[in-house]
């Protein structure tokens, strides 16, 4: 059942008009200019916007952009920074110019990742970390106050649209790799691995040290089911068997027992972030 967000439900009952168009038309900018816009925001919107649309608002159409540029421009800005195992992300105010995010910045708001941060936390974070910004930098622009500066192209990374196909696991990889992309690819696309024939998702992890065969298990411990890396121990905290609930391992395993030795399949990870170079 389809039901308005927050920020829906919120303007209808200060009786602020709400737009959802499938598709930018022209009529649909004919409304920007009936209102008499100041600015557009926009944020993990997808899709290419006419320089009539940015055009439309007094103020122009600004950015919110899920990374601290000119890192992980693309789609999966979240996700890339999780996986690469940053302390930080953040969001980035900018200018949209043709180039895919790689507008001036005006001003950023740093998050931080902790150890097990997934993806969904940290889009919690960044959705918080957007009031601030935003509400320190709207008055700089309407007088005029608000620089933007030049990202530094030759720095840029690119992060690519996922696929079901990245929540393989290459087990002869460190544990560390593997923890970063489990957590940063919950809740969509998720990683997979296979025992016994069943593909069992998991959604939290995290590495320790010790050694094992890649891919073997090794025991359970403090509610983990512990895979053998190509180095250190990878812990899984969170497993769901086909057609059950997340569960956090401990529980998993009594009604899904996997024994010390049992062999996960590495498969190949596909590369989710490239460099400007």
């Amino acid at each position: 059942r389809v039901v308005p967000n927050a920020i829906k439900t919120w303007a209808i009952a200060q009786q602020i008009d709400v737009l959802q168009p499938t598709k930018l038309s022209e009529e649909v900018r004919e409304q920007l200019v009936q209102m008499n816009a100041d600015v557009s925001l926009v944020m993990a919107y997808g899709h290419i916007l006419r320089d009539a649309f940015i055009e439309t608002p007094r103020f122009g159409t600004l950015n919110l952009h899920a990374s601290l540029l000119p890192n992980y421009r693309g789609a999966s800005p979240i996700q890339s920074a999780i996986l690469n195992g940053d302390a930080q992300t953040g969001i980035s105010l900018m200018r949209i110019v043709r180039e895919l995010d790689a507008g001036p910045v005006a001003d950023v708001e740093e998050v931080s990742i902790e150890k097990l941060d997934t993806a969904l936390e940290i889009e919690s974070k960044l959705a918080g970390a957007c009031v601030p910004l935003v509400s320190r930098n709207l008055k700089a622009l309407e007088s005029g106050m608000l620089d933007f500066v030049e990202q530094t192209h030759d720095e840029a990374t690119f992060c690519r649209k996922l696929t079901k196909s990245d929540g393989a696991l290459d087990f002869t990889v460190s544990a560390s790799v593997l923890a970063a992309r489990i957590n940063g690819l919950h809740p969509w696309p998720g990683c997979r691995v296979l025992v016994e024939g069943q593909s069992v998702r998991v959604a939290l992890a995290e590495s320790a040290a010790g050694a094992g065969e890649p891919g073997a298990i090794v025991g359970q411990d403090e509610g983990a089911l512990i895979v053998g890396t190509g180095n250190g121990l990878l812990r899984l905290l969170q497993l769901q068997r086909p057609g059950g609930k997340m569960l956090p391992a401990a529980d998993f395993l009594r009604g899904f027992p996997v024994p010390v030795g049992t062999k996960l399949p590495t498969m190949n990870m596909p590369i989710l972030i490239k460099s400007s170079n």
